[in-house]
C-alpha cells in the first residue's frame, strides 16, 4: 500500500495486524514503521496497528533536496488523513516514538479533527531556550550517524554486529530482527540500509530547528507523553516540559526505560498505550 504525500512522495504503508479501532504508528528517526511490529503484537487484541515508512526511511524513497521536518509532517498529515478516510471518517488515535512523535503533533495541530489520542514516547519537540543545548547534545549523533556502516556481508551479519554492542544490543531480538530485516535491501553486494546515513544525520540535525513547540498550546488533542528515565541533553529532559504546554496533555516517566524503550520494553509499552486508549 502506499499513500501520496507532498512533493510526489509515496509514503509505503505497512498493515502490522490487530483487531479493533486503527492505531498509526508513527517511526524514529532512522528507523522504519515495521520496527514496532513486537509492540503491534502485544497490541492485537486491542487495536488494529497501521505502521508506515517516512520520506528517506524504509520502503519510502527520499526525494531531491533537502531535509525539512515540516515535510516530515506532511507524511504524517497524509498518513493520518488517509487512515481517517478508512475508519469512516473517525477520528483515529496514533503512537508516536521521538522524530515520529514530534511529526504527529505537527499533523494534530494542523489538522485536529483526525486524531482522539495520541501516545508519544521521548517526542523531539525542544523548546527555544534549549536548542543549543539540543544541538551539542546531538552533534554525536550526527557525526555517528555519517559513519553508520550502511553495508553487510548477509542480514544475519547485520544482526549479529548489532547485538554484539550498545544501543542495539538492548532490543529484544523480534525487534532487532524486525530493525534489519525490513531495513535493509539486499543485492548482489550484501545487504544495504534503506535509509542512508545522510539522511540520517540530517535528520538529526534539524530535529532542533523545527517550530512545534511554540504551537503546543494551540493542540487540542488529548496527548499522554511518556518518558523514560530522565538523562540530561536527551528528549527525556523535556518530555515533561512538552506535556505541560499542551491543553489535554499527560505526563508518564517509566524510569527502567531509555529512548529505545518500544524496542527493549515492546509489552510495557503496549500496556501503556492500552491504557491511554481506554476511554
Amino acid at each position: 500500500m502506499i499513500v501520496e504525500s507532498s512533493g510526489g512522495v509515496e509514503i509505503a504503508v505497512h498493515d502490522l495486524g490487530g483487531t479493533g479501532a486503527p492505531l498509526l504508528v508513527s517511526h524514529a528517526t532512522g528507523f522504519h514503521g515495521r520496527c514496532y511490529l513486537p509492540l503491534a503484537h502485544a497490541l492485537t487484541d486491542r487495536c488494529h496497528s497501521i505502521a508506515f515508512d517516512y520520506r528517506g526511511h524504509g520502503d519510502t524513497d527520499r526525494p531531491d533536496g533537502a531535509v525539512a521536518w515540516q515535510q516530515y509532517g506532511d507524511d504524517a498529515e497524509a498518513m493520518a488523513a488517509w487512515l481517517v478516510a478508512h475508519n469512516d471518517g473517525r477520528p483515529v488515535d496514533a503512537f508516536g516514538h521521538s522524530m515520529g512523535g514530534a511529526c504527529l503533533l505537527m499533523a494534530a495541530h494542523r489538522r485536529p479533527e483526525l486524531f482522539r489520542t495520541l501516545v508519544l514516547f521521548e517526542p523531539i519537540v525542544f523548546p527555544p531556550q534549549g536548542i543549543r543545548s539540543a544541538e551539542q547534545g546531538e552533534s554525536m549523533m550526527v557525526a555517528g550517524a555519517r559513519k553508520r556502516r550502511a553495508t553487510f556481508p548477509s542480514f544475519q551479519a547485520a544482526i549479529d554486529n548489532y547485538a554484539s554492542k550498545p544501543p542495539l544490543n538492548s532490543f529484544t531480538p523480534e525487534a532487532l530482527r524486525a530493525y534489519v530485516e525490513y531495513g535493509f535491501t539486499p543485492d548482489d553486494d550484501g545487504v544495504h540500509l534503506k535509509c542512508r546515513p545522510d539522511t540520517e544525520a540530517a535528520t538529526f540535525e534539524g530535529g532542533g530547528r523545527h517550530d512545534t513547540w511554540d504551537h503546543l498550546p494551540a493542540i487540542g488533542t488529548e496527548v499522554l507523553v511518556v518518558a523514560g528515565r530522565v538523562e540530561e541533553m536527551q528528549p527525556s529532559a523535556i518530555a515533561e516540559d512538552v506535556a505541560a504546554r499542551l491543553p489535554h496533555g499527560r505526563y508518564l516517566q517509566v524510569d527502567e526505560l531509555d529512548h529505545f524503550g518500544p524496542m527493549v520494553r515492546p509489552l510495557l509499552l503496549a500496556d501503556i498505550v492500552g491504557q491511554a486508549l481506554r476511554h
